[in-house]
């Protein structure tokens, strides 16, 4: 039996994620959670064999969950669910240890195929995804991110710096390194292009 937890905001897609896998009869469904953190609490309450996560969501990313069981080294696979068909993404989640990735628009005898392959120790990754993801790096590092992040949210430079224990000047290079890398004229074009190609 494949036990999974599923972590999903939009209730709708949650109760049909789960009701199409509740069909499978070598699938359980422990539970589900709606958002990062409470995924977080219950992975290390039900300790399933296989996260089913959303990229974006409130409180942690699925790509936040997953860095942190890889970083906690929980003995369990995540698979990606969602509508971003973005190579950036994808590259993330594979530095992340996510074992599948899919796009909620595969069909739903796919999801299951996947959690199979992966709950053996294989991969299922989007072959289209699977394939841009490799013709184009993510020019972004960690930090650089942070801060674009933040400032494509309107968050001023003087309080991103106290965000994130900078000095003003630091956030002023950052932004100026990250419009230079990215080739653009400003900030807000750094933050759409980033968020296009999947690197925020």
């Amino acid at each position: 039996m494949i036990r999974i937890l599923l972590a999903e905001d939009q209730a709708m897609v949650r109760g049909a994620l789960s009701a199409l896998l509740a069909l499978e009869s070598d699938i359980e469904v422990l539970g589900s959670a709606a958002d990062g953190e409470a995924a977080w609490r219950e992975l290390q309450r039900l300790k399933p064999d296989v996260l089913v996560t959303d990229i974006e969501m409130p409180g942690l990313t699925g790509l936040e969950l997953a860095q942190r069981v890889q970083r906690h080294e929980l003995p369990m696979k995540v698979v990606i669910v969602t509508t971003f068909a973005r190579a950036g993404f994808l590259r993330r989640a594979l530095d992340a240890g996510v074992s599948g990735y899919l796009l909620k628009d595969a069909p739903a005898e796919k999801l299951a195929e996947a959690l199979r392959i992966v709950h053996r120790g294989g991969r299922a990754i989007d072959p289209q995804l699977a394939l841009e993801a490799w013709t184009e790096a993510d020019p972004l590092n960690d930090r650089e991110r942070q801060v674009l992040r933040l400032a494509g949210e309107g968050v001023a430079a003087t309080e991103i710096a106290q965000r994130l224990n900078l000095t003003h000047g630091t956030v002023r290079n950052y932004l100026s390194e990250i419009i230079g890398k990215l080739g653009v004229s400003n900030r807000i074009e750094a933050y759409r292009l980033a968020r296009q190609k999947g690197w925020l």
